[in-house]
């Protein structure tokens, strides 16, 4: 299902006196944040001032936070990116998340949560059985946002009460 805000990260402190946060950030990679001109925290949006990568972390200045108590005030925070922003090919793991799974034409069941692993996600579908698909072309033929659907290639050591 197409999320209209996908969540992007946590504010976990300030940075500087002039109003800037260090954010959390949830994504791949910290780059992906700095792609986004405004963002959302607690139903309100911000344009971004300015934004980059410090190691794992973004440094995340917004147009109307200037001080660092202002910061302050948005530690805690999840700051969430507009969808109509981010490339129309990019799938999110939290727009999966309830998506009805099917192979061979019949469902399968519906994904209940992606795991992140080094390698690869793993998405965890629950219907009759419980199957772990990797995340990966060889299994997951497509992914349609729109009809809420997944085609997937399911084979043996996939079902996790199979021995």
């Amino acid at each position: 299902m197409r999320l209209q805000f996908i969540e992007a990260g946590e504010i976990v402190t300030t940075h500087g006196v002039r109003g800037e946060m260090k954010v959390l950030p949830w994504g791949d990679s910290p780059e992906f944040l700095c792609e986004f001109s405004r963002v959302r925290i607690c139903g309100t949006d911000y344009r971004v001032a300015d934004c980059r990568v410090q190691k794992t972390c973004n440094l995340l200045k917004l147009e109307g936070i200037d001080t660092m108590e202002q910061a302050q005030a948005m530690r805690g925070k999840t700051v969430e990116v507009y969808r109509e922003d981010a490339p129309e090919e990019l799938v999110f793991a939290a727009e999966l998340i309830g998506m009805d799974v099917l192979f061979n034409g019949e469902t399968i069941g519906k994904v209940e949560d992606v795991l992140d692993y080094p390698g690869n996600k793993v998405y965890v579908v629950r219907g009759e059985y419980e199957y772990m698909i990797p995340a990966v072309k060889a299994f997951v033929h497509s992914v349609d946002l729109d009809s809420n659907t997944m085609q997937v290639q399911i084979i043996e050591g996939m079902r996790t009460d199979e021995d």
